[in-house]
Order: structure tokens, then sequence, then C-alpha cells
């Protein structure tokens, strides 16, 4: 069986066979349509679905509802982002599961509402002080939308930590034809919950890389949150040898398991002498021009990175292997080509195929632009 659908469908159909309970979020275009899909299903299967009265709140909301057990996730865009700042950074500081859904439009400020981009990509993952690591996965398609906001799911739950979905306008507002059996369902693991026979201390771990388990919900666990520094007790401190654990701990529970979090496609040739490089809406594009690129006899890779934060490093460094040239295909001036260029040896070029004047980047463009004609 087919049906005809977009993006948002499949974000809200994501969403709620995750188990998602809770959403919140404020009419922004272009993520609109998946507050109207929440709001409409969410209620059907016993969720609760509200439009707040901001970005700010509507974040705010999902916070304290993550913190009473339900699985949360909010929808906004460029400029729901840069309000969610403060926030976004107490779910890092308090260790809160939490789904974002950032569908990238045209910057900077209110930009272009109804144009796609890729402009946020360093935005998500240094937009709070402190640089602390979140976790930010880039859908290519509709079946993408459906199978990453599970997975958003199971990472925010397995690190307690915001999970960004980077998608676009294009992505959320364009229909495509699906097989059903291609969605692809990704379970969601049960929240880790303290054990109620031992005593309970909010944020204590035994190894930095260790991610505390949370409290059952109206049981007799008493539970400190705050956005300060603060010692395994959640009281607020200054006492250096406690604050440098907390903050070691908030890095090292994510950049210790890159393996669990990392997700690429390769399609590596043998004595390729140029990779492209892509993710998100740019990634289709790119494939094309990689098929047109060896139809005539030229040897070129493909990696699509659909986990942007952390960056996929091993991933990355492999695929690479022995090209001279890597071509970065994105929807901006270079973000995530400068992730690249780090990784990339002296003796190998990087170059980009940019776009940032709302028009979706062609295949054609990347073959002339990438060297790759």
């Amino acid at each position: 069986m087919r049906e005809f659908i977009d993006g948002a469908e499949a974000i809200a159909r994501g969403a709620l066979d995750a188990g998602c309970t809770f959403f919140a979020g404020y009419p922004i275009t272009p993520a609109t349509p998946i507050l109207l899909h929440m709001i409409r299903e969410l209620p059907k299967v016993g969720g609760v679905a509200i439009q707040a009265e901001d970005e700010i709140a509507s974040l705010g909301f999902c916070l304290g509802a993550a913190m009473t057990g339900a699985r949360a996730m909010t929808a906004t865009s460029g400029p729901g982002i840069a309000l969610y700042s403060e926030h976004t950074g107490l779910a890092i500081m308090g260790e809160v599961p939490v789904v974002i859904v950032n569908v990238q439009r045209m910057g900077p400020s209110t930009g272009g509402a109804t144009t796609t981009a890729q402009g946020d990509i360093q935005f998500m993952r240094w937009g709070t002080s402190g640089g602390y690591p979140v976790i930010v996965l880039a859908p290519t398609d509709v079946r993408d939308c459906y199978r990453l906001t599970g997975r958003a799911f199971d990472l925010a739950e397995r690190f307690r930590v915001p999970v960004f979905l980077a998608t676009d306008k294009d992505t959320v507002a364009t229909r495509a034809t699906v097989d059903l059996a291609a969605y692809e369902r990704v379970p969601v693991r049960e929240r880790p919950l303290a054990d109620p026979a031992v005593t309970f201390v909010p944020y204590h771990v035994t190894r930095l890389d260790d991610v505390p388990p949370l409290a059952h919900f109206g049981g007799l666990h008493l539970v400190r949150f705050t956005s300060s520094s603060h010692d395994e007790r959640g009281y607020l401190t200054k006492n250096p040898p406690d604050v440098d654990r907390l903050n070691r701990h908030l890095a090292a529970k994510i950049e210790d398991h890159l393996d669990e979090v990392a997700l690429v496609e390769s399609d590596l040739q043998d004595g390729a002498e140029a990779l492209v490089i892509s993710y998100g809406i740019t990634a289709r594009p790119a494939q094309k021009a990689v098929q047109t690129a060896r139809a005539a006899g030229r040897r070129v890779s493909s990696l699509v990175v659909r986990s942007l934060w952390p960056v996929p490093e091993a991933a990355i460094r492999a695929a690479l292997g022995g090209v001279r040239r890597a071509v970065v295909v994105e929807l901006n001036l270079g973000q995530y080509r400068r992730e690249i260029e780090r990784l990339a040896r002296d003796d190998q070029e990087v170059v980009g195929v940019h776009r940032v004047d709302g028009t979706l980047i062609g295949a054609g463009e990347i073959l002339v632009e990438g060297g790759l004609a």
C-alpha cells in the first residue's frame, strides 16, 4: 500500500509511534503543520497538545512535562530556535529528554519564512551558553522524517539530553508517494527510573559518562531542578570539584558514546578521486550528481550524514580515505564544510557547493562547482 504524504505528517506520525505523550508549540512558518497535526492527533491517543503563547513557553512546557514522565516534543523554525536558547541550556543542565524539531528557513532574523535553507546547522550545536553537546539529526526525505523522529526520541531517553531534528521547509512541506512498508519504526527504549528501594540522589553518577536515572514522578522521591551549577543532590554549588565533575559529565555522557549516535549512509567506490558529502534536503541532488558522474566514467563516492552533531568523525575520516577532493553540498555559506576541513588531511582539497538565495541546489551545479563534470 502506498500513500501521498509530506514530512510534517511523517514527523507527527513518527512522534506518535515513538510514544510521544506531550507536544507544545507556537505557530511559525514552516513548522506550523507539525503543530496542527499534533493538536489533532495526540489527544486521540490520550496525549496532550498545547498551542503555547510563544516559543519560550512552548519549550518550557515540554521540559516540565518531560520531568513528570512524559515523552515531549516541540517544533519551530530559526527565529523560534533563537528564543529556545535559554530553555535548551536548561534542558542540558537539568538533563531533560526532549525532542526539538527545527524546520529551517532562510535567515537571518525573520529572513524568508517560506524559503528553504540549512542556515541553523552551527546554531543548533552552539546556540546555548557553555558549549555543551547536544544531538542533531538531519532527515533527507519523508521516510527519514518518520524514522529519525523515532531515533530522536530514543536518543533523548538514552542520554537525557535535547535532541534536534534538523529538517527544512521543502522536506516538511513537499509531498511524496511512499510505500507504507518502507517506514522503519525505531524502538524507543524505556526511560531508566530510579530504584525505589535505594536512596535517591537526583544527579548521582558513578562514572562521568553515566546517565542518572529519573525519579518516579508522584512517588516519594525529592527532586531538585535548577538551571545553575549543582552537586549530585541538586543543590547549587560553586565548589570547584563538584562543578568540574558536573560539567565534564554533561560532555562525557555523549562524547564518550559517539558510536551510539553516529548515523551515515556511505556509498564508497574503490579508487574514488572525490567524495561528495551532503545532508538533509541537499542529499537528493548530491546523490544524483554522483550517479551522473559515475555514468560519465568518474570515480566518485558519496556520504550522507544523518547525525550532524556530535560529528561522526570516524565515519567521515573513513569515507575521506584516499580521495583528493571532498565536495560539501549545503544551503548555507559552508557551515558543515568547516567540520570536514577540520577532519581532512593537509593534502586533501575541500570545496563547497552553496546557495543562500532560497533556491535548491541542482545536480548540475554540484557537478560543475564540485569539479566532477
